[in-house]
């Protein structure tokens, strides 16, 4: 198995479960409702839903730059706001984040395995350049770290 194979798997574990670190996303969101995606049980936190519209947003823009070669996630489009919080605007926010790492997973699968440690556009953060294999495992531990914090909102949320 190639390396951009492994990664798509560990990105479909973390998904839809199996995964080491533990429940799945959609594992963690299951049962949750849009009031609770919208509420801050956590004062200063964010809530379910903003976390599920940035990690979308993440998982769309590692897409782009394995497309594009490009950095472009600023702003607001890093950390969207739910603009209508409604259960249908909600479903759809999570069907948009299963779909996006679908789409993602996909494209893992078909990006030349020799381009892995080619340096995306751009630089981080940190102003240093990234690996195509730094930045799909830095997206893996994204959502790792992010799933981490949903289930401590729903824990927070039944409290």
């Amino acid at each position: 198995m190639l390396e951009n194979e492994r990664i798509a798997d560990e990105l479909d574990r973390m998904n839809h479960g199996g995964a080491w670190h533990g429940p799945a996303i959609r594992e963690t969101l299951e049962g949750v409702s849009a009031t609770e995606a919208a509420a801050r049980p956590i004062n200063g936190a964010h809530s379910i839903w903003e976390i599920v519209l940035h990690m979308t947003a993440w998982a769309e823009e590692v897409g782009r730059r394995l497309a594009e070669n490009a950095r472009s996630l600023t702003g607001e489009a890093d950390w969207p706001i739910p603009r209508d919080e409604t259960l249908e605007a909600w479903e759809s926010a999570r069907s948009r984040l299963i779909d996006a790492h679908k789409r993602l997973r996909a494209a893992i699968r078909e990006f030349p395995h020799s381009r892995l440690q080619d340096t995306v556009g751009g630089t981080d953060d940190d102003g240093a350049p990234d690996s195509f294999y730094v930045m799909l495992h830095g997206l893996a531990q994204h959502d790792a770290y992010h799933t981490g914090q949903i289930a401590i909102l729903k824990r927070a949320l039944a409290s």
